[in-house]
This record gives structure tokens, sequence and C-alpha cells, in this order.
């Protein structure tokens, strides 16, 4: 008995001599992510509670007078509810581009998976082209303009999902990977046909990954500020509206900074609710591959 207390007792001391060790470690982490993270939050929230001339200062001083309300009427109502126009367009350029990203691009990671071939081999170069080959924006521009898309929602759709998908195909593929071929036999033998193959047998297993998926191209298309700024000018989405509080002559610093709180918050969200399924939706791709 007493044998066994020293044991114990040793292991609880090696323990709490590793906690020691790796302290300082976790601290260095902890400092980095206050730095990185935190700190620019609160800048921002800071800034956009502020009047306009204690927000020009942009210091990190508590204001004065906490205008938190004021500015945010004021930013909501703004060009006729411009913010609330752009909330709809980005959340529908969002849903319906991330929407086409997970079917497509786990179909195709499904066939480059199963299919070593040259229809494989064909995909892996579409996607690595699409990964390293950056994005010309005149020739992109004169495609849409011979297609009749350009400045249209469905041609932003097009081109967000256009240059999303091979991240898209990378993340499904690493997955798709992990689901035994014996599985893929089975239902053929039970008379399933590729289709169906696919959406009741192969798609439902893809749960985790989609998760991810979904969470950050949703962010990285809510976010967009490029795309929407050079193919459809003229329609407001989130990170267009910062254009109404910048000018040559005025810059009114609380409310482009309330502006910038407000469009930060969904993504947030989303990602704090989401931050579980989408690590191990990464990292469960990686044992095969």
């Amino acid at each position: 008995m007493g044998r066994t207390h020293d044991i114990g007792a040793e292991g609880s001391a090696r323990h709490r001599v590793g906690v020691l060790r790796r302290l300082p470690l976790t601290i260095l982490v902890f400092a980095v992510v206050l730095v990185i993270f935190v700190v620019p939050f609160v800048f921002i929230l800071v800034q956009a509670v502020k009047t306009p001339s204690e927000a020009s200062s942009l210091s990190m001083a508590w204001p004065h007078t906490v205008q938190f309300w004021s500015n945010l009427t004021t930013v909501i109502q703004a060009k006729e509810y411009d913010l609330v126009v752009a909330f709809i367009n980005s959340a529908v350029l969002t849903v319906v581009s991330v929407t086409f990203m997970v079917l497509f691009g786990a179909m195709t990671a499904f066939i480059w998976q199963r299919r070593r071939g040259k229809i494989g081999l064909t995909i892996q170069l579409m996607v690595l082209a699409g990964l390293v080959i950056p994005p010309a924006v005149v020739p992109t521009v004169w495609v849409l303009q011979s297609l009749g898309l350009f400045k249209t929602m469905p041609g932003l759709m097009l081109i967000e999902i256009t240059f999303h998908m091979s991240f898209c195909v990378l993340l499904f593929r690493g997955f798709v990977a992990t689901i035994p071929r014996e599985i893929d036999e089975a239902a053929i033998v039970d008379g399933a046909g590729p289709l169906k193959l696919f959406f009741t047998i192969v798609f439902p297993l893809l749960k985790p990954v989609i998760v991810t998926v979904v969470v950050v191209q949703s962010v990285a298309v809510f976010n967009d500020f490029v795309n929407p700024l050079y193919f459809l000018p003229g329609y407001p989405t989130v990170q267009l509206t910062l254009y109404n509080y910048i000018s040559d002559y005025l810059n009114m610093y609380n409310l482009l900074f309330m502006n910038v709180l407000l469009i930060t918050i969904p993504p947030l969200i989303v990602f704090i609710i989401f931050n579980r399924q989408m690590v191990a939706g990464m990292t469960s791709g990686a044992v095969k591959g």
C-alpha cells in the first residue's frame, strides 16, 4: 500500500514538473494570441464608440463620451440602409457560392481519388494550376463581359466558386481517401449507380470536412473585398461599405470602425461555434491520402 502511494506521489510530482516546464511556452502562446487577435479587436471597439474628434487621434484611450448607439444607428441608416442591403447581398453570395463549392468540390475529389488514370492526373494538374497560377483581372473581366455576366451577382458567384475550388477539392480529397473502397464495391453490387453511390453513401460520410469547407469558405467569401470591387462594381457588399466613411477630404473613423465591428461579428461567431469541427475536418484526412 505504501509503495503504491509512493508511486502515485512520484507521478504527481513529475506531472507538476512537466506543467512548470511548459508554463513559459503557454504564457508565450497566450501573449502572441493576445497581441494578434485581442488587441486589434479592442482597438476597433474603442474607436467605434468614440466621437469623430476623439476617433481621429486613433489612440487606445477610452472616450470621454461613449456614443455606441448613436454611431450604430448612423452606420445602419447611412445611404438609405446601404449596410443592410450589403449584408443581404453578401449573405446570398456566400450561401450560393459555398453550396456549389461543397457539391462540386466533393464530387471532383471523389473522382480524383478513385480514378488513378488520366482523369485523376488531369484533375490533379487543374487543381495545382488553380493553387499556383494567380487570377488575372482583365482577362476575367473580358470573359464575364462576353458571357453577359459582368456586374452581375451570378458572375461574381462563378468567380468565387472558381477561385476557391482548388482548396476545397484538396480538403475533400484527403478525407475521401480515408473511406474504404469496399464500401463503394458493396454499393455497386447492390445496384447503386454513380450518383446514388456518391449522394447516398459517400457524401454523408464527408460531414466533418463539409463543416470545415463551409466555415472556412463562408468566412473567405463574406470577407472578400477584391473580387466584388473588380467584378461587381456599383453593388454593395459588406466590405465595400467601408468606402462610405473614407474620402480624400473627410475620414469618419468612428463610423468606419463601427462598420468594421458590425461586419466582423458574424464571421467571428461562426468561427467560435464551429472551431472544433473545423479543426477536426482539416486533420481527419491527414492520415491517409
